[in-house]
């Protein structure tokens, strides 16, 4: 059986998006079809419309996802009809070298549904991040599906992407630990929920940094204890905030060369700067050796906040369902599927956390 549903389609590089009627198969072996509940704005869908992730349109969007699943494919056993699931686009593999030496979290052979999705005529989609959520009904594999409690499904579905990258590279990536000092560059979604990461592993000062005041003191809200204005001296008030040491980690949730060079300059000797923000394929960071040697420490990558869904998912759900993570503070709004063109307008305009799709 072939499926008939709306969804957001990217046809051409640079151009607004558009709601088409899509044609989505029964999963086959090893694949789910998700009845799509809710899906947040990314940045990386905004990449995907604008060529720079790759030019293989026409692109089904969305990836910040939780559903219903429908129906299963053969042998799938760890979800069932009528769960209530996050997507996640890192589905591990259980067999490649880092999942056998115990380091699922960096899987090297994820994996997405075989099957394909098209256009009426039937042009291949490439959905985003394997996933392609801007729809009414999506197929994926079905290790992508994690199940949750069943909560809201507009906050749930932003541990699928940007909550969980933000939250995953203060804990997990840092790690932070109790009683360090922390700044936070970038403070959209990803980098506030660092911030409330880092206050959740227990340091004792956590400084967002952002050129928007706006979102400085929404930051605030996500447990910020200081603020400082890009437009100034970012390295030398992070030193100044912190004793005149720097903090002990820095995390990078914008992704530019210029940003990372603040976080790697301003911690502390031996401290510890973390890139979680997606930098674009063109960009070059460059640095003496020397200083690499000299400050000491570690300069690390974020994947997906290091998580491994199965684990890291529930969990924040219960911590929100404890008081103990503010993970409905990230919905700004909800939005219908024709709505996406403007929330990409909005989101490039600082005026929201996240919109998410709700259908």
């Amino acid at each position: 059986m072939v499926h008939e549903v709306r969804a957001v389609v990217a046809l051409a590089k640079g151009q607004p998006v558009s709601v088409e009627t899509i044609l989505v198969p029964d999963p086959g072996p090893g694949e789910a079809l998700v009845k799509v509940q809710a899906c947040g704005v990314c940045h990386t869908d905004l990449h995907y419309r604008e060529g720079g992730i790759n030019d293989e349109f026409p692109f089904l969007l969305g990836h910040e996802a939780a559903g219903v699943v429908e129906s299963v494919g053969e042998g799938v056993t760890h979800v069932a009809p009528g769960d209530f699931v996050v997507l996640n686009w890192r589905a591990v593999c259980g067999e490649c070298r880092s999942c056998k030496r115990g380091r699922p979290q960096y899987c090297f052979n994820t994996h997405n549904a075989t099957q394909k999705m098209t256009l009426q005529d039937g042009t291949v989609l490439s959905p985003a991040l394997g996933i392609g959520a801007f729809a009414e009904k999506t197929l994926v594999a079905a290790g992508q599906c994690t199940k949750v409690p069943t909560v809201d499904p507009a906050a749930a579905g932003l541990l699928g992407c940007g909550v969980m990258a933000g939250f995953g590279a203060a804990v997990n990536t840092a790690p932070v630990q109790k009683g360090d000092t922390v700044a936070v560059i970038g403070c959209g979604g990803v980098g506030d929920a660092a911030i409330a990461g880092a206050l959740f592993a227990g340091a004792r000062q956590v400084i967002a940094v952002d050129l928007d005041d706006r979102k400085l003191e929404w930051a605030k809200g996500f447990g910020a204890t200081h603020t400082v204005n890009a437009q100034g001296d970012v390295v030398a008030e992070l030193r100044e905030l912190t004793g005149g040491f720097g903090p002990d980690v820095v995390i990078d949730a914008v992704g530019r060369p210029e940003t990372f060079r603040q976080a790697f300059d301003a911690r502390d000797l031996a401290g510890t700067a973390v890139l979680v923000g997606v930098p674009n394929p063109a960009m070059v960071w460059e640095i003496p050796l020397i200083e690499v040697f000299g400050h000491g420490g570690a300069t690390k990558s974020s994947w997906y906040g290091d998580c491994l869904p199965e684990r890291d998912f529930p969990l924040l759900v219960e911590l929100w369902q404890q008081g103990r993570f503010p993970l409905d503070k990230f919905v700004s709004e909800r939005i219908a599927l024709d709505g996406v063109e403007e929330a990409f307008h909005k989101m490039e305009r600082g005026e929201v956390l996240r919109s998410v799709v709700v259908l």
